[in-house]
Formats: C-alpha cells, sequence, structure tokens
C-alpha cells in the first residue's frame, strides 16, 4: 500500500492547534450554541427551565454537564419542524431517517452550516489521504439518507472528481472501478464485502485496481473487518463517522497515517462520554456512550445528545483533537441472552478468526421456550466446502462465541451467498423473540 499521509501544510491550522486553544473556541462556541438554542427552539427553552439551567450557566467545559440530554424520541416528538432554531425560509436543505421504527427525525441546514459541513468532511476525506484532482467512487446512498449527499459535499470543497454512483447495482460498481480508475471509494464495510464477491464473480483481482484507500462507515466494524479488506483490495482502510442528528459524516475521521481512532473535528462538535445507565460522566479514558453538542449549528443546533454509541475519549495523535475508538456497537443494538451482553462486533471478530468462513453473517434469536436462543447464520468461504468442513467450521465458531463472548450460539453454515447482501447498512440482528 502506498503511503498517503497528507502534507502537514495543507491541513487547517485548528487541526494542529494547542488544546488550550481548542478549549478556548469550544468555550466560547458552547456559550453561542446554548443561547442559539434557548432563544429559538421551545423545546430548549422547555428542557433547560425544566432542569433549572440557563444558557448564562456555562462558564467553562465542565459546566456543560448541569444541562439535560437530548434523545432521539425528542426529534420525533417534535417532528417535523419544531427544532429548527430559523425561519423556514433560511433553509438549504433538509434530510431525513427512514422512519421506519416512527415518525422520522428531520434534520435542517441553512448554507453556513452546509459549508461547515463540506468543510468538516473535507477535512476527513484529506485525513483519508485524499487530495486535489484525485477520482473517488462515491457508493453511500443518496437521497434523504445523509450519506452520499454528505460525502459529495465534502468532496466538492476539498477539489476531488466525484461520481455519484450511490448503492446498489453491484455489477455496476465493479466496472465503474475498473474503467474510472478512482483512487478512493466510500462504502458502508458490509456493501463492500458485496462488491468484494462481485469481483470473484466476474473473474477479477481486486487487487489489480487502481483504488488506494477506502473510507468506510454508517456502521460499526472491526480492525479484524478492516484487515480482511485491506488485504483483499491492497488498500488503506479508514473510518469516518457522523450521523445526521448532529451534521452528518464527517463528525470524525481516522488518519490514515496513524489508524488508532477517530479524530473529532471538536471546533464543531463538542463530545462527552458517559455512564449509559446513570448519565453521569465516566472517568477519561474509560468506555460510555457518546454525547455530542453542536457549536456552530444555525438551522439545527443539538444539545447533549445520546447517540447510544459506545466508544471512549484518546488524546490527539496525528491531529490536537481528541480521538474516538472505533465503536464497538451501540447501547440499543445490544443483545442481552441469558445475562450476558452480546454486540453483532464481538460475532464478526470471532467470524473472521475462524477458518473457511466468509465474512457474512446474520444473528437469529427466537424464544422457543422458556429460553433465548441465538443463531448465527453465516456461510462458506468457498463452493466446494464439504459438508464435514462445514460442521467442523461451525463446531469452531460456536467454541469461540462460547470462549469469547460467553454464551452458547447455534452456528449454520449455509452455501455462498446464502447469507442476505447488503446494499447500504448492513441488517445484522432479527429478532423473532415474542414482544412482552
Amino acid at each position: 500500500m502506498k503511503d498517503l499521509t497528507p502534507d502537514r501544510s495543507t491541513l487547517d491550522p485548528i487541526e494542529i492547534a494547542s488544546r488550550d486553544e481548542i478549549s478556548a473556541l469550544q468555550v466560547e462556541r458552547l456559550k453561542w450554541s446554548l443561547r442559539h438554542a434557548y432563544d429559538n427552539v421551545p423545546f430548549y427553552k422547555q428542557s433547560f427551565d425544566a432542569a433549572g439551567v440557563h444558557p448564562d450557566d456555562l462558564k467553562s467545559l465542565e459546566d456543560l454537564a448541569k444541562f439535560p440530554f437530548t434523545v432521539k424520541t425528542d426529534l420525533r416528538d417534535n417532528y417535523p419542524f419544531k427544532m429548527f432554531a430559523v425561519p423556514r425560509t433560511k433553509l438549504a436543505r433538509l434530510h431525513a431517517s427512514s422512519g421506519t421504527t416512527g415518525a422520522p427525525t428531520v434534520v435542517g441546514y441553512t448554507q453556513n452550516d452546509l459549508d461547515v459541513w463540506g468543510t468538516v468532511v473535507a477535512r476527513s476525506l484529506r485525513a483519508a489521504g485524499m487530495t486535489p484532482g484525485d477520482m473517488l467512487h462515491n457508493a453511500y446512498g443518496y437521497g434523504l439518507f445523509t450519506g452520499g449527499l454528505g460525502i459529495h459535499l465534502g468532496a466538492d470543497a476539498l477539489g476531488l472528481v466525484t461520481y455519484p454512483v450511490s448503492g446498489g447495482m453491484t455489477p455496476r460498481q465493479v466496472r465503474l472501478i475498473k474503467d474510472f480508475e478512482p483512487k478512493g471509494i466510500t462504502v458502508t464495510p458490509s456493501y463492500s464485502l458485496s462488491i468484494l464477491d462481485e469481483f470473484a464473480a466476474q473473474g477479477l483481482d481486486p487487487r489489480d485496481t487502481s483504488l488506494e484507500v477506502g473510507i468506510f462507515g454508517a456502521e460499526p466494524w472491526t480492525n479484524a473487518m478492516r484487515q480482511e479488506i485491506e488485504q483483499a483490495f491492497d488498500m488503506h482502510a479508514v473510518d469516518i463517522y457522523g450521523l445526521s442528528e448532529v451534521m452528518g459524516p464527517g463528525v470524525s475521521m481516522e488518519c490514515v497515517e496513524t489508524k488508532d481512532g477517530l479524530h473529532i473535528w471538536e471546533d464543531h462538535f463538542y463530545p462527552e462520554i458517559i455512564n449509559p445507565e446513570t448519565g453521569q460522566p465516566v472517568a477519561e479514558g474509560e468506555q460510555g456512550e457518546l454525547v455530542f453538542t453542536s457549536l456552530s449549528k444555525e438551522a439545527f443546533p443539538i444539545i447533549r445528545y445520546r447517540t447510544r454509541d459506545l466508544t471512549r475519549l484518546l488524546p490527539g495523535t496525528a491531529r490536537s483533537m481528541r480521538r474516538m475508538e472505533k465503536v464497538t456497537g451501540r447501547s440499543d443494538d445490544m443483545i442481552i441472552l441469558r445475562g450476558v451482553n452480546v454486540f453483532p462486533t464481538q460475532i464478526e471478530e470471532a467470524l473472521m478468526e475462524t477458518p473457511g468462513l466468509a465474512p457474512h453473517f446474520q444473528i437469529e434469536l427466537s424464544r422457543p421456550e422458556r429460553m433465548d436462543v441465538m443463531r448465527v447464520l453465516c456461510e462458506c468461504a468457498d463452493a466446494s466446502m464439504s459438508a464435514d468442513d462445514r460442521n467442523t467450521a461451525a463446531r469452531a465458531l460456536s467454541g469461540k462465541i462460547k470462549q469469547t463472548v460467553g454464551v452458547s450460539a447455534k452456528v449454520d453454515v449455509t452455501d455462498v451467498g446464502g447469507v442476505a447482501r447488503s446494499e447500504g447498512k448492513a441488517v445484522r440482528i432479527i429478532d423473532n423473540r415474542p414482544k412482552s
């Protein structure tokens, strides 16, 4: 793989500023953001007043812990525009969630918000090793989902040559990679595996492509998955993080030269880590739930938003801004199975360590009698794998899950292609347990 370390002279000065400079800017912008939300969003005025706090109470970064949290149900309860801090005439863009589990969450952007979004995504793409004039294959979905258009904003700001292939039509993905010769690809890690399968189906070697870096986000993925992708494509694989409620992709980014966690663009997003059960801040470096407060958003300020993502904060390395460890899972996708906490990433890690199995899987939960049962559906890596070898691999994976996670799991190894493929975010858990 090529050395893609960015030229430090091209970085924004704030990326390598001192911690004192960053903290001073954060205090200044937090004061503005709290006041902006309080004065212009009735929900925040009611929320702050009920908690007995006022924007003027913030004197230091530590004072933010006095303010109440915002959760996803608050956004749904104020659907569609009651969380906005500017009139509709000041809006330049709307995005929204799918709303498959309730009212959609709707977010808005002023033109300045879009400019900021483009800036932080451009920083992220540069941190991945992309430079002006490079070509980008953007396979994130375009539409109400923030992924495709958010990446495109930053690619334009950085001066990339971007083609908006979006998700799906996997044979075309392979053809365009082969014919257009992009340097980078932005895609979910699970869909990159589908693209790899298509390379194999067409008899093509992905290592022969022009790709030098893959920028992966929108779902948790493991370092074992990183190694699999890097070896398969002979390219760097780096992590990008974001969520629509906070901005979209580009809230934080892994630097290609270190790959040691995602630097949060702290001049626009203030992070906290809390105990997900108590809501109290945890000790520095301890794992917990990630909470974000926007520092510069005009249309849709967000105050202490509980992301449900589990991670820890670490000091800066390649940049001065703090890093967040790769997200290991979400507090709301954690499976509690017979008293044991299980995350899909733990199953993925065990799967990646089991010879003969492909990295595609789904977890099925059921309760045929009194006890919950977990079934892991995966598939063989080679269509010629014998039934005996499949059984051996299934026993090996079941044993690894029992040893590392602490629960018993039934493992079924299907034919190649037996696990449903994703063209966006992977569906890892199918919960068939009775609703109580």
